[in-house]
């Protein structure tokens, strides 16, 4: 830790072990893959193939799975095929990455296994944003896992009748993971300024690593609408360009069936690729040190994830408006300007784009994360020549944490019932 900057000890500790938490590796849209994981566990657990599988599932989870591809499924979409997945090939211990190594035989056996085993589908009655219930029958055995609030969370382990481990649920609170109530944007400036590299080299260099290739296999490759690729056709090479393309291509590639992991923030790999490869794109056009940027990506990541601690994991707020603030910020670092720039940077590109919606994980999740991506590059330009948004302009209120605050409020209460008749929808297509 650098001694000249002035962060607790209590605060460092805490943010490196947040980062940690959230940048994990997953493979594929992460709401399909916790389908897939509790199902993996739940074959475990009961120790064969099922024939019957009943599956419970909150309406968020059921709107972030209907429309995606899910990787190694030779592009299966859907509920029923993340969990077979998961059952026929999936390895629990490997948790997010579950279904990474599904091999050509037993691509054969999902297709069958879908074809022949009963899957039921409904939608839990709690109030819980983020569930899954995974049940899986062989005669008169049963198994059963239950998932709550986040991604790995396994909540019960029942076999049978008899429970194998079981944790309470309070709400929606994240039990198991650091308290995310001690972060503000002050606090977040400071630490990025006073981080030891070493610290959190290994995972910020395994986001680089990672969502980067994603983002250039976009590119490459033809997935969904070609986000990326209509961005740079379109609008020219520059690099605010090439910041919004590349982070599209990531994508595009993962929504659509890309067989690559990515880093994730706030259980996001969408979120994850925008808050990563603008900041990126621009340190390699700036020239700046190895450093400036593992710096500048801890600030984007620990912005991004202060916003959705407020929101929660899965709202009707489009997440990507939350990781495209946060890019700027990141890029803001990378100019060298400091904590003023990069508070009026994120406030400004709140302002801009936060009413996008959310209405599941598919193709079209690159084309807002362009357009987010893009309203923090603004957010930042705007500063830069003089201008920003003032509390009291709509939701802006005076202060960066109590915008973020307002933002929180806004999109885990105030698009409640936006949240439910968006799933209504889907659920009728």
């Amino acid at each position: 830790m650098n001694k000249n900057v002035s962060v607790s000890e209590e605060v460092y500790n805490a943010y490196v072990k947040i980062l940690k938490e959230e940048l994990v590796p997953a493979m594929g849209c992460t709401e399909p893959i916790a389908l897939a994981y509790a199902a993996a566990k739940a074959r475990e657990v009961l120790g064969q193939v099922p024939d019957k599988v009943q599956v419970g599932a909150s309406g968020s989870i059921i709107k972030n799975v209907k429309s995606v591809i899910v990787p190694n499924t030779n592009q299966l979409k859907g509920i029923s095929a993340a969990v077979a997945a998961g059952i026929v090939a999936g390895d629990a211990a490997k948790e997010l990455e579950v279904i990474a190594g599904v091999t050509d035989e037993q691509l054969g056996l999902i297709r069958d296994f879908l074809e022949n085993t009963e899957i039921n589908v409904e939608c839990t009655e709690g109030n819980l944003t983020f569930e899954i219930i995974v049940t899986v029958y062989k005669g008169q055995s049963s198994a059963t896992v239950r998932i709550a609030n986040y991604h790995t969370n396994i909540v019960l382990i029942k076999k049978d009748d008899e429970v194998l481990y079981e944790t309470e649920v309070k709400d929606e609170s994240e039990e198991g993971l650091t308290d995310r109530s001690i972060m503000n944007m002050k606090d977040i400036c400071e630490f990025v300024d006073a981080v030891d590299i070493e610290d959190i080299r290994e995972v910020i260099g395994r986001q680089i690593q990672y969502n980067s290739a994603i983002a250039e296999e976009g590119m490459r490759g033809d997935y969904g609408a070609n986000i990326g690729k209509v961005i740079l056709k379109s609008e020219g090479d520059s690099v605010r360009v090439r910041a919004k393309a590349m982070a599209a291509a990531g994508s595009d590639a993962r929504m659509n069936g890309c067989e690559m992991p990515v880093i994730i923030n706030s259980g996001s790999g969408n979120q994850g690729i925008t808050c990563c490869v603008p900041v990126i794109e621009y340190a390699k056009e700036l020239n700046v040190s190895e450093e400036k940027l593992y710096r500048a990506l801890v600030l984007s990541n620990l912005v991004a994830i202060y916003q959705k601690t407020g929101i929660g994991r899965l709202s009707a707020y489009c997440g990507a408006v939350s990781a495209g603030a946060a890019a700027g910020a990141g890029i803001t670092y990378l100019y060298g300007l400091g904590y003023k720039e990069v508070k009026h940077t994120v406030v400004n590109a709140l302002a801009i784009v936060s009413g996008m919606v959310c209405d599941g994980a598919k193709a079209s999740c690159a084309a807002k994360i362009a357009m987010s991506v893009d309203a923090g590059i603004l957010g930042l330009e705007m500063y830069r020549n003089g201008q920003q948004f003032y509390g009291g302009d709509g939701i802006v209120a005076k202060g960066v944490d109590a915008t973020i605050k307002n933002v929180g409020c806004l999109g885990k209460d105030g698009m409640k019932e936006t949240n439910q008749t968006i799933i209504d929808m889907m659920m009728k297509c």
